[in-house]
């Protein structure tokens, strides 16, 4: 946030621009000690092969990957040294989050505590997107209402609710997804646009058949749940099948061992997303391992993998579809994502995060989204308002 000053020197306007930035700890707008006498440059070079910088309209988020490399802090902006060397630096106040995407790279303790005090999140991530890490202050999720709520509603008709709504909009969202690329194969492909069409119908009468299910808590009907899911998602992945048939070899989802080039994609993208998702279950005060759909096991984030189900098609698949549609990217190598297709899908996938959608009549960027559905949990749990599950609008 930024605060606009004019100041009027022998006839000549000087634009200041002075930010402030909303402390965590005192929920109050406090000012950044720094002055900037224009508006920062959109461009950002790019110093190092290991270096991306992600930028979108608002803020960025850094990647970093690379042996040798580190971060640490010098007064208001963040320093990338190689070999003792300072290779790259940047402003705190346009961070919204950072990234560590290979071994062997370090960071200083005076680093880490300037990025939680500023509610940046660090990201551990692996070489094919999966997450394993995320660092932010306890003190963002300092409450306990929200957590006992949430466990006790494991228990109650809460967590029914919570569950029969998030999987009905997951449906409701492979249905658009479909329909939305479908209709472009109208004229094209008219055997394949038939096909989705005939899956979208059936993907209706699962999403129909969940909003019936009646009972006083998830667990007993847990199992319904999950069925009418893997249905569910049998049929999605058909239609996705026909939707880029043409274009890349699918055969069906994996998530692990896969050698086509649109599953690891998938689970790059996932994994960017998962990140956010979790640290919008943390900074809302719940418990990311407590989850209602998916069932606990250790070391699965089963809130973090139920929240997400809202979001998979709208960030992620429609956005890997739309790059293979266009043959933008067709690279492998092992198994794995090359450096080129990781970029590209990475700056995709969070420029896709930060588009605006329209969430309850307003528009808001969906990262904003899924921070505001973790809230919304959150306000449930505690009894203060209805849920409303995000469904994007095709």
């Amino acid at each position: 946030m930024h605060k606009r000053l004019a100041q009027e020197v022998s006839g000549v306007t000087f634009a200041k621009t002075r930010y402030y930035q909303r402390s965590l700890f005192s929920d109050k707008l406090e000012p950044i000690p720094i002055e900037v006498n224009q508006e920062p440059q959109d461009e950002e070079l790019r110093v190092d092969e290991g270096i991306s910088l992600i930028k979108t309209d608002s803020l960025s988020q850094l990647m970093v990957s690379g042996y040798g490399l580190k971060l640490s802090k010098k007064r208001e902006r963040l320093l990338v040294k190689k070999e003792n060397k300072v290779i790259y630096e940047f402003p705190f106040f346009r961070l919204s989050e950072v990234a560590i995407c290979s071994r062997g790279i370090s960071i200083t303790s005076d680093l880490i505590i300037e990025l939680c005090k500023r509610g940046i999140y660090i990201n551990f991530l692996e070489g094919n997107g999966r997450p394993f890490a995320l660092i932010t202050s306890p003190l963002l999720t300092a409450t306990v209402k929200s957590r006992r709520q949430q466990f006790e509603a494991l228990g109650d008709k809460r967590g029914f609710i919570l569950t029969k709504k998030i999987v009905g909009a997951k449906l409701a969202n492979q249905r658009g997804l479909l329909l939305y690329f479908g209709k472009y194969m109208k004229k094209t492909d008219s055997a394949a646009f038939q096909e989705i069409e005939e899956i979208a119908g059936r993907l209706l009468a699962l999403k129909k058949s969940i909003l019936k299910l009646k009972g006083n808590n998830v667990e007993e009907k847990r199992s319904e749940f999950l069925g009418i899911e893997g249905v569910a998602s049998k049929l999605y992945w058909e239609g996705v099948k026909r939707v880029v048939l043409k274009k890349v070899e699918f055969l069906g989802r994996i998530h692990r061992g896969a050698t086509d080039v649109f599953n690891p994609m998938l689970n790059y993208g996932y994994g960017i997303l998962y990140s956010v998702v979790w640290g919008a279950i943390a900074t809302a005060g719940l418990e990311p391992f407590a989850g209602f759909l998916h069932v606990d096991r250790p070391g699965k984030p089963s809130l973090v993998l139920d929240l997400i189900e809202e979001f998979r098609q709208p960030v992620v698949d429609r956005t890997v579809i739309s790059l293979i549609n266009l043959g933008e990217v067709n690279a492998q190598k092992s198994g794995m994502l090359d450096k080129s297709t990781r970029d590209i899908l990475g700056e995709k996938i969070i420029n896709r995060l930060e588009h605006k959608e329209t969430h309850n009549g307003r528009k808001y960027q969906l990262r904003s989204i899924i921070q505001m559905q973790a809230r919304r949990i959150a306000a449930f749990l505690r009894g203060e308002r209805e849920y409303k599950p995000f469904r994007f609008r095709w």
